[in-house]
């Protein structure tokens, strides 16, 4: 079996030089790319918005119980106001990332199959054909998906720092507490990106594997069967599947254990040293419940976007072996012989001869 690249891990370097060379075939669209960002950063600051209409409602009227049937119909209306501002926003943020991706991966795509056409065909005798078809289909459809891991990591910068500078706007102490677990998110995240990318490779190298085995198989049934080889081949296709299951299992531990649970255990502890040190302040002098309930919200607001990055770091794991490999091909240089436009010769008589002929892709498998 052939090794596949999802079996090697991408050194940092490369994995600098890869995005920087996707970048280039984002350039036609980057005013797309740029739009949807803005509506990120504007989405990130309507959200520190909303729960500062629903402070002032509790703290300045409900509190002092003088909130009549107007002030109620008033900061309902500015919440749900806000509310379909946000949607709106959010919707444009989505729509415009989403034509940009779309219009990149199918630029990506027809380079490719224009790159392919230009190829000799000693590059297509040592490359199996699924894995061709695996590139042009497969791996560009993948980075489709791959420039999301961008927006996701920008909205979380944006969500992380406008967050806490609501907090540090409420409670300049509180804020500087919960900055103690900002480090330990960045430990568990770059825990789970170097222990999950390994098993992740793992898995969709017998991924890679069980795709080889189908192609080949499909593709030589009449061999397969005319040699008798039904038997051998199954038992080969069940260990590889067995292996793949296996290594989904792993992934789904490692998912079950640092993804959701972890990130909700430290929100979990953020709001409990929160309300700790609100409640001391509280023996002192009164403090406001919708101020309250406004912090609460802005740590929820702090924690919730490291989740949604930790979800996409398979999906630029993807794009790291996608983008490499289809940057191999961009970069293969043993172009179709050119004919000479002057060329005038004719063949009157040949001969073709066949000794000691073999086959193979690399000249081992």
């Amino acid at each position: 079996m052939q090794e596949s690249e999802w079996s090697k891990s991408i050194p940092f370097k490369e994995q600098k030089n890869i995005i920087k060379r996707m970048f280039l075939f984002a350039k036609p669209f980057r005013k797309t790319f740029y739009a949807a960002i803005f509506f990120a950063f504007v989405l990130s600051i309507v959200n520190i918005l909303l729960p500062l209409i629903i402070q002032t409602f509790m703290d300045n009227y409900l509190t002092n119980q003088t909130a009549t049937q107007q002030v109620i119909y008033f900061f309902a209306a500015l919440y749900f106001f806000g509310v379909l501002v946000k949607a709106v926003i959010w919707f444009f943020q989505w729509f415009l990332y989403s034509m940009g991706s779309l219009k990149t991966y199918q630029y990506i795509r027809a380079k490719l199959f224009e790159k392919l056409h230009s190829l000799g065909m000693r590059y297509f005798d040592q490359t199996p054909a699924g894995s061709i078809v695996s590139r042009v289909s497969n791996d560009t459809e993948t980075l489709y998906e791959f420039w999301y891991v961008f927006l996701m990591v920008l909205t979380g910068i944006f969500a992380v720092v406008s967050s806490f500078a609501a907090m540090f706007r409420i409670n300049v102490k509180i804020a500087l507490l919960n900055l103690i677990f900002l480090p330990i998110l960045m430990v568990v995240i770059w825990y789970y990106q170097k222990f999950s990318s390994r098993i992740y490779r793992q898995m969709r190298e017998k991924l890679s594997q069980l795709n080889t085995k189908l192609n080949e198989s499909i593709s030589g049934m009449q061999i397969i069967q005319h040699f008798r080889q039904e038997a051998r081949l199954n038992e080969e296709f069940e260990a590889t599947n067995d292996d793949y299951l296996k290594t989904r299992y792993a992934m789904i531990r490692t998912n079950a254990l640092l993804l959701s649970p972890i990130i909700s255990l430290l929100y979990a502890l953020a709001i409990a040293l929160s309300l700790t040190v609100f409640g001391f302040d509280a023996l002192e002098s009164p403090i406001e419940v919708g101020l309250i309930f406004a912090f609460t919200t802005y740590i929820q607001g702090f924690f919730n976007p490291m989740t949604q990055m930790m979800d996409f770091l398979s999906v630029f794991t993807d794009g790291m072996v996608a983008g490499s490999r289809i940057l191999k091909i961009m970069d293969n240089e043993e172009y179709t012989p050119q004919q000479n436009p002057d060329a005038s010769q004719t063949i009157t008589k040949g001969k073709i001869e066949f000794r000691d002929v073999s086959f193979s892709y690399d000249g081992k498998n």
